[in-house]
């Protein structure tokens, strides 16, 4: 069975050893420390199980090393034999087979640390070992056990409820400055153990690993080999000049990049933490409108990072934003774009040095980390490369960016991530905290997959017609053939701008309502949060201006040579081209353009260069008029394996009772939030406007567009909605040029929206398609444009009120589209896809 076969399909609670519970008292009785682990672990029942777990493993006599323990799971866990394929396979994903070793998994901010400490205390007690060795990957972690190690041992009362007979109850604590005696608890950064690093360690522990217990903290870095130094890490563990037999290894991310790992005995998965409130409940960005730009995202998280601070007043915290990047450079980068972004809001300069940190290795800012936390701080802002985070146990985070996809590029990397604001601040009150992942939306599924590992099953679902529904319409279609001709246009003399009296530009707010839906890892259930937009705007002189300049380098000795005779700036004069933009934007109901739409009066000058025009030409045959109802629409339908990557349904209370017997089991499964399926359902049916049992969303861009439909301000403005299929439903016609050979095709827009007697058509694209428009969506635009219209003008002649709107679009104007339609102003309405398609090739 190969390698990567993963946890897709696994859940990792089904991939756990079993250590008995019978053991032998005589050997190892955990009765005489109850009521040290109950003071040590207080409330917390996984810590205390966790330490049971592990010394019943270790101390029990029932297994030689990691191998029997291994073979005895493989043999009584079908599940292991499905994951593994064989016990050679499953042989080889063991770390170290060879010795009592195992890993415990415990999310990130359970207090691990407790558990390390619990282990090292009660094997020197016991007397299994003589000394312990706790190796973790960073200077920043040490310096924490180190600390928390202290003030544990100091403690009388702590001490005092270890058995009468302890060997060792004052463990001391130490570096590896020190020698490693009997009884003394050693905690090292792991770069401590490489042979050319001057430590007590190797000199200490040289053939004394049989009464050494070696305890790894973030031990994924042990299974991680990518780095050298961390393949040493492991080389130490297994070097059979120290024979250490004990090893336990700890980690809030026990994965092998999405692998999970194979000597895991004991688990609290960050799905527990969140529902017993031991750590942060964790959300994420399931869906947001595109921005233009990175001014508008910062705007968003800024606006996220203001919102969360008004909200912490109460329980006088200030809220800290991490930034993650991915390298040293694109640290310092986004940290300075970052600072330019606040002192534009007006943060004055001084203050916003303060407010942010820029954490990289050897950063001067790297100084003041371990200092965040306290009350005086400043810091609002870290902006750090990623792998610095880990171990940094800061309290009042609450929100995380990842600036780049590469900080979720695998289960690991999210686990990180997430980890770095799980922690909940000292003495909270109220309701259970909340760190904010301001991820990309497309990532959201990522994150859903951490948290609710599920077996994949490949079922379907199927998207049918409810054939009594009240929404359902009728639509208008035409019959065509059609002949084509190719036509070359020569560019000569002066060109005419501007014929139209105005510029065709899409519509756009200066101020934009903005939605953000945020999911909850772990319990699937959704919220909306509102906030606003600012685009900068710019006045009609202001653009004229500019166009103007354009202008004037037209009317240059050089251009002269391209087109000669030609004085643009004797017709269009600035008040001239000043009273076009004020036109155009009318045509908008606008008085002032935003950035984008400064862009595009300043590209109406980009013809000014052309020196030749060529198109195709088609000559439309209507061959009949047909009505076709919504009932006619085929069934369509989606799998498991679909749901999971890059499809996802909606549904509301009454889809059940429209699917065939066979999709009931699967239907109620994906309708359970905790499996992880891409799936939303409608809670009120009255706002599942469709006559349609359930809708597929066959990509992100349809996703994002059907949520918008859903909201209760924006679904009683119109009729009904329809989601067409892929084929043979309502086609139109069209033909483009493909190299030098015509095409001819037929292509079937997405959806269709009735607003009382007008009906919108819309064809959903990405928004790569604004930068680089295919010639066949141009054609599609032209023939559907040309369809709709001779649509409305048979409506016209027959006397039908009814009025049918094509638009391309993507999902940079999603939000003003379902603004447009809340404001009755949908007739105006222009996508950037309908201007850019329908300029001229």
């Amino acid at each position: 069975m190969a390698a990567n076969k993963d946890l897709q399909q696994f859940r990792n609670e089904e991939l756990l050893l079993q250590v008995t519970a019978a053991v032998d008292r005589s050997r190892w009785n955990e009765d005489r420390y109850e009521a040290f682990i109950d003071e040590l672990c207080g409330n917390r029942e996984y810590q205390k199980e966790a330490i049971r777990t592990a010394l019943r493993y270790l101390l029990s006599g029932e297994y030689s090393d990691l191998r029997a323990l291994a073979k005895q799971n493989f043999d009584q866990n079908p599940t292991l034999g499905a994951r593994y394929g064989s016990w050679a396979n499953m042989q080889r994903n063991l770390q170290l087979p060879d010795q009592l070793s195992a890993s415990l998994d415990l999310a990130t901010g359970t207090g691990k640390s407790y558990i390390v400490y619990g282990l090292a205390a009660i094997l020197l007690s016991e007397g299994a070992v003589d000394r312990v060795l706790v190796l973790c990957p960073s200077n920043t972690i040490e310096y924490g056990l180190l600390e928390k190690f202290r003030e544990l041992a100091s403690n009388a009362d702590l001490r005092e409820l270890l058995p009468a007979d302890a060997r060792v109850k004052a463990p001391s604590i130490i570096n590896a400055t020190q020698t490693i005696t009997e009884g003394s608890i050693c905690v090292e950064n792991y770069h401590a153990i490489l042979k050319h690093v001057g430590s007590s360690i190797r000199d200490s522990l040289l053939g004394k690993g049989a009464r050494t217990a070696v305890l790894n903290d973030e031990t994924h870095h042990v299974a991680n080999e990518s780095q050298s130094n961390t393949k040493r890490w492991k080389e130490f563990l297994t070097d059979p000049e120290y024979g250490f037999r004990y090893v336990i290894g700890l980690s809030g991310t026990c994965y092998v990049e999405d692998n999970y790992f194979a000597d895991v005995i004991y688990r609290f998965s960050l799905r527990q933490a969140m529902e017993q409130r031991f750590v942060k409940k964790v959300t994420y960005v399931a869906e947001m409108p595109t921005t233009r730009n990175g001014a508008e995202k910062w705007q968003l998280i800024h606006n996220r990072h203001e919102d969360t601070r008004r909200k912490l007043k109460y329980h006088n915290i200030l809220p800290l934003t991490i930034i993650i990047t991915k390298t040293i450079s694109r640290c310092k980068d986004i940290a300075e774009q970052l600072k330019a972004f606040l002192h534009e809001q007006g943060v004055e300069p001084d203050l916003v040095q303060n407010q942010v940190l820029t954490v990289y290795n050897n950063a001067p800012d790297v100084l003041r980390l371990p200092h965040v936390d306290n009350p005086g701080s400043k810091v609002e802002w870290i902006v750090a490369v990623s792998m610095l985070n880990e171990g940094w146990d800061v309290k009042r985070v609450f929100q995380i960016v990842p600036h780049e996809e590469r900080a979720f590029n695998s289960k690991l990397l999210i686990a990180q991530v997430l980890g770095r604001g799980l922690r909940v601040p000292i003495n909270w009150t109220g309701e259970q905290p909340e760190v904010v992942i301001f991820n990309h939306d497309a990532w959201a599924g990522r994150i859903r997959h951490l948290v609710n590992e599920i077996l994949e099953i490949e079922k379907r679902l199927s998207s049918q017609v409810i054939p009594d529904s009240p929404y359902h319409f009728d639509l208008v279609n035409i019959d065509y053939s059609l002949d084509s001709t190719v036509v070359t246009t020569p560019m000569i003399g002066e060109y005419t701008l501007f014929a139209k009296g105005y510029i065709d530009i899409a519509s756009e707010s200066a101020a934009e309502d903005v939605n953000i839906e945020f999911e909850q890892a772990g319990t699937g259930d959704i919220y909306r949060w509102k906030t606003q937009i600012h685009h900068k705007t710019y006045t009609p002189e202001e653009i004229a201006s500019d166009m103007y300049r354009r202008l004037e380098e037209a009317d240059e000795p050089d251009f002269q040579e391209i087109r000669p005779t030609t004085r643009y700036t004797d017709t269009w004069t600035p008040s001239k081209l000043e009273k076009l933009i004020r036109d155009s934007l009318a045509r908008r109901g606008l008085e002032v353009a935003t950035e984008n739409m400064k862009q595009k009066f300043l590209q109406a000058l980009g013809t000014l260069r052309r020196t030749e025009a060529q198109a195709v030409r088609y000559t439309p045959k209507i061959d009949q008029y047909k009505i076709i109802s919504t009932r006619e629409r085929q069934a369509d339908s989606v799998s498991a394996a679909d749901l999971r990557r890059n499809k996802a349904v909606f549904y509301s209370e009454i889809t059940r009772d429209f699917l065939v017997d066979e999709q009931i089991e699967f239907f109620d499964e994906i309708s359970d939030q905790f499996t992880g399926f891409r799936a939303g359902e409608v809670k009120n049916r009255h706002d599942f406007k469709t006559p349609l049992n359930l809708v597929i969303a066959d990509s992100e861009n349809e996703l994002k567009f059907i949520r918008g439909l859903l909201p209760a301000d924006t679904n009683p403005h119109f009729n009904a909605w329809f989601k067409s299929t892929a084929v043979r439903f309502y086609e139109i016609d069209y033909a483009w040029k493909k190299g030098t050979t015509p095409k001819r095709g037929k292509f079937s827009p997405d959806f269709f929206i009735k607003i009382d007697e007008d009906i919108l058509v819309v064809e959903i694209k990405g928004d790569e398609e604004l930068k680089e428009p295919s010639e066949e969506n141009r054609k599609k635009n032209e023939y559907a444009l040309a369809h709709i219209e001779r649509i409305n003008a048979y409506f016209e002649i027959e006397g039908i009120s009814t009025r049918y709107h094509f638009h391309f679009l993507s999902p940079i104007n999603f939000t003003t589209f379902f603004q447009y339609i809340r404001s009755g102003r949908i007739k105006d309405f222009r996508s950037d896809l309908d201007v850019i398609l329908s300029q001229e090739s």
